[in-house]
Parts: C-alpha cells; sequence; structure tokens
C-alpha cells in the first residue's frame, strides 16, 4: 500500500513564492530557495513548483530558478508552468526536475500528454487540472484559472491517464487558499475513477483537513502552501498527527 504523502507548493511569480485565495488577491509568501531547502529539511515528501504566470505571460518557466532550487533539495521535484513543448521538458529536467506538470498545453494539445510520456515516462508527467463548481458541475479552467474551457473534470482526466499521465494534480479553485478544507467530492470521484495517484489541492487550513483527505478519498498526496509557508502548521507535525490517527505518511 502505498504511504500517503505531504507536498508543500511553491506558486511562483517574478521569481518569488506567492500566495492567493481563489487564484487572486496574490501576496509574497518569501524566497522559493530558502523555502525548497526548508521544506526538505523538514520532512516534506515532495516539492511542486508552479509558475503561476508563465502561460497568461505567455512565457517559458523560469529555468535558472529552477537549477537553483534542485541543486538544494534531494527530494522529487515537479516543476510547471508554461510547458508546451518537448524541448521545455528536456530544458527542465536537465535542470533538475524529475516530474513536469501541464496544464493549459495539455488542454489546448493532449497530444503533449503521451509525447512526454513517451519520451521521459509516464511517471514524468502530471496533469494539473483547475477546476471549479458551474452550474452543477466540475468544470476545467486554464491560464492559471482565468479561462474556462468546456471540459469536465472527469472526463478530462480519465483521457489524461489514457494518453500516458502518470499522476493528477488537481486543485479545486474554489477552495483555494480560504482554508476550509480539501474538496472532498470532486477530489473523491476523480481518484475513483483513474488508476494513477491523485494529489489533492486547494483549501487546506488544519490536520483534521489532511485526515479526511485520506479517510474519505483515495487521494495519495495532499499538496499545501499557506499553512507551510506562514508557520500554521509545521510537516513534522502534521506527520506525527497523521500518524496517531493511524494514517500511513511516509
Amino acid at each position: 500500500m502505498l504511504k500517503n504523502r505531504i507536498i508543500p507548493c511553491l506558486d511562483i511569480k517574478d521569481g518569488r513564492t506567492v500566495k492567493g485565495v481563489n487564484f487572486v488577491d496574490i501576496k509574497d509568501a518569501g524566497d522559493a530557495v530558502e523555502l525548497a531547502e526548508k521544506y526538505m529539511e523538514q520532512g516534506a515528501d515532495e516539492l511542486v513548483f508552479l509558475d503561476i504566470t508563465a502561460s497568461s505571460e505567455k512565457r517559458k518557466t523560469r529555468v535558472e530558478l529552477v537549477k537553483r532550487i534542485a541543486a538544494r533539495i534531494s527530494i522529487p521535484f515537479t516543476v510547471g508552468g508554461g510547458i508546451a513543448s518537448i524541448q521545455d521538458v528536456s530544458d527542465l529536467v536537465f535542470a533538475g526536475a524529475d516530474k513536469i506538470s501541464v496544464n493549459t498545453s495539455a488542454v489546448l494539445r493532449p497530444e503533449l500528454i503521451s509525447e512526454i510520456a513517451r519520451e521521459f515516462g509516464s511517471q514524468c508527467v502530471v496533469l494539473a487540472v483547475d477546476t471549479k463548481y458551474v452550474s452543477g458541475s466540475w468544470q476545467v479552467y486554464i491560464h492559471g484559472g482565468k479561462t474556462p474551457v468546456p471540459l469536465k473534470t472527469i472526463d478530462w482526466v480519465r483521457q489524461a491517464e489514457s494518453m500516458g499521465a502518470g499522476e493528477i494534480l488537481l486543485t479545486s479553485m474554489d477552495h483555494d487558499g480560504i482554508k476550509n478544507g480539501f474538496a472532498l467530492d470532486i477530489t473523491g470521484r476523480v481518484s475513483e475513477k483513474v488508476n494513477i495517484p491523485v494529489i489533492a489541492s486547494g483549501g487546506a487550513g488544519t490536520m483534521k483537513h489532511f485526515r479526511d483527505l485520506f479517510t474519505r478519498t483515495q487521494a495519495t498526496a495532499g499538496l499545501a502552501a499557506s499553512i507551510f509557508h506562514y508557520g500554521k502548521i509545521s510537516i513534522p507535525e502534521l506527520k506525527h498527527y497523521l500518524k496517531t490517527n493511524n494514517i500511513q505518511v511516509r
């Protein structure tokens, strides 16, 4: 049985770590390299780096910053933002990324998922899905949550898995940054419909929220940002809490 993972997320804007609420109201949260090193030392299982304005600004991820972070950590490192070609993936893997997260570019050209999987293996491909509950169904958004597309979340994750995605990073835009708990409904449904690991993102505010995630859905990882960045919860105390609640963590 896979042990559950705790994953801090570095949302990057203008080279700094930032955090917003519902994908807006962005505030500075610190130096990306320092935070990455701190989280590794605290026992984070993996680290996710998302250049959140790369797609909407039609530019590539900041490779130099990825390189600097990769040089300081020794845990699996996922990088996303503005990745649209095999060359982009190659540049980031060479810079030290272990996995690549694709979102907008994969929606606009789904074959990209298969291309990356063929070249680097499915384990390298993380499909990031930004989703929002609209008119009775969970819909997919792209361009950093700015643009709705006519894709239902469940349909999209199943298609992506069939094309070679090795993992799903599911972010509920409605829950993002408000610390009221993960979106257990859609997370549960997605994790039941695919046979690849699901990382839940958006809404973590307390240690109980992680317990609920791991006991009420089949997600295998919980991702959070502001609760770690601003010191509300530390990774060691979260893991201790989960273990005392009979939840397997690394």
